[in-house]
């Protein structure tokens, strides 16, 4: 009669095609576990060394996302968990813990390696249950993966409208008070005067115009000379009111033309009253830049996304990049980006939105390595086949060699524990692959390289 532990891995896919000489081989060097419950079974990021066959009770797997522990799934007797780290010889890919009282089976990683030894039922077996582990695992995390990305666009999306929109709050605010200024300084002119509708003919001859700063002192002090010649009182302050014509764009000139005809008296009140008037152009012109940069990010949106469009189209890689940077302007604030787009650039013939996530993974990773300081650079070339030469380059720490030839792995990352899940490359990878290009790297300290070249047409397989 077969012994429990025979039994219990009889039980299990993965041995049980095994003859019964294999099962007591591996029978004699198991050893029984108990976990209380939400007691840790793995530890994602551990050394590998053994695998568990699970005899009694549930356990859940989750893996490290951000600052989140993703559920990948519950699994209860019969599975096995550690198997794929355990080969390898690795790091734990996930955490495992138990879900109130369970009981395993520990099979040290020599025993596993008898095991395999011993003949080519085993190794087939493995080969399954670990597929299919890797494809259960690979998709929960794929799922995580795009909502992180969604996460990291609208944190971008918050923070570059968050400035806009904190700009129309305030300008608004002030040009209340622009206004209330205005009305006041009017009512010390004669309503229907003359001399107002001098006032409101009078236009600044240098609005808009950026001054050096010798010369903006030098005109501050020209249109002070000329408030004073005007018979501003000697209670105001000149200099504050020149400071103020100045900034938008009156000279000496304008305000003599503009005073022309006022009493003394009057002045001050004059005075007012432009300066009201520039400060509330200047307030009004606030809130449309505000406006239009609102609008900038909301089209940026919509392009990044392909709404409104079929799924496939043809498409200026170069427009998706742009929108992308302007999404990402918040993780890319300290780094030099430089464009170099050559100008016969063909439109390409894909899936815009899948492209762009290529293009927000490869800037966001660039980002990261250089801590938020250095430069990255951008260029775009045709092909001789007529499509596209996407390169990104930065100036981070690089790749070291020996993992550079895995970073393109699923669950790959140089990244700290739960600060990538080593699919983001990978998706990006599938992306281009599927639309029939390449994706490679180049590394070395202070320069890293990724090169993306597409086709200007999708292949037959995946157009149809």
């Amino acid at each position: 009669m077969a012994s429990p532990k025979v039994e219990q891995l009889r039980a299990t896919p993965l041995f049980a095609e095994l003859t019964e000489e294999h099962l007591e081989r591996l029978a004699k060097h198991t050893e029984p576990l108990h976990l209380d419950p939400d007691e840790y079974l793995i530890r994602e990021g551990d050394p590998a060394e053994d695998l568990y066959v699970v005899v009694a009770g549930e356990l859940e797997i989750t893996k490290r996302s951000g600052k989140a522990d993703v559920y990948l799934n519950r699994v209860g007797p019969g599975s096995i968990q550690g198997e794929i780290a355990g080969l390898e010889r690795g790091q734990r890919m996930a955490s495992v813990r138990a879900v109130g009282q369970v009981d395993v089976l520990r099979i040290p990683y020599a025993a596993l390696g008898d095991l395999l030894a011993s003949g080519p039922e085993a190794v087939l077996a493995l080969i399954r249950t670990i597929t299919g582990r890797l494809r259960g695992m690979e998709e929960a995390v794929r799922q995580r993966e795009k909502l992180a990305g969604l996460g990291t666009l609208a944190a971008g999306l918050a923070h570059e409208l968050n400035n806009p929109a904190a700009a129309i709050r305030r300008s608004a605010g002030s040009l209340a008070e622009a206004i209330r200024q205005r009305n006041e300084a009017a009512s010390a002119i004669v309503t229907g005067d003359a001399r107002l509708a001098t006032l409101l003919r009078a236009k600044p001859s240098d609005a808009g115009v950026t001054l050096e700063a010798l010369t903006r002192a030098d005109r501050v002090d020209e249109i002070a000379a000329a408030l004073r010649e005007a018979g501003l009182p000697d209670a105001a302050d000149p200099d504050e009111a020149a400071g103020m014509l100045v900034a938008a764009g009156w000279t000496a000139t304008d305000i003599r033309s503009a005073a022309a005809g006022f009493a003394p008296a009057e002045v001050e009140a004059a005075v007012r009253w432009l300066a009201s008037v520039a400060t509330a152009d200047e307030l009004l012109a606030e809130i449309q830049m505000a406006a239009d940069r609102i609008s900038a990010i909301v089209g940026a949106v919509k392009g990044y996304a392909y709404l409104d469009q079929a799924p496939v189209q043809r498409f200026n890689v170069c427009r998706g990049i742009d929108d992308t940077l302007l999404i990402l302007a918040h993780k890319l604030t300290g780094i030099t980006v430089t464009r170099d787009y050559a100008p016969d650039l063909p439109e390409i013939e894909g899936w815009g939105s899948e492209l762009n996530q290529v293009w927000t993974n490869l800037l966001d990773n660039a980002a990261d390595a250089m801590g938020g300081k250095g430069e990255i650079s951008i260029q775009v070339v045709r092909t001789d086949a007529g499509g596209v030469d996407v390169t990104i380059c930065d100036s981070g720490p690089g790749i070291p060699p020996a993992t550079l030839s895995k970073i393109f792995e699923p669950f790959f990352t140089t990244k700290p524990l739960g600060m990538g899940t080593g699919l983001g490359l990978h998706l990006s990878h599938n992306i281009v692959v599927q639309h029939g290009g390449t994706l490679d790297v180049e590394s070395a300290p202070g320069r890293t390289c990724f090169e993306v070249v597409l086709p200007p047409t999708l292949p037959a397989v995946a157009a149809g």
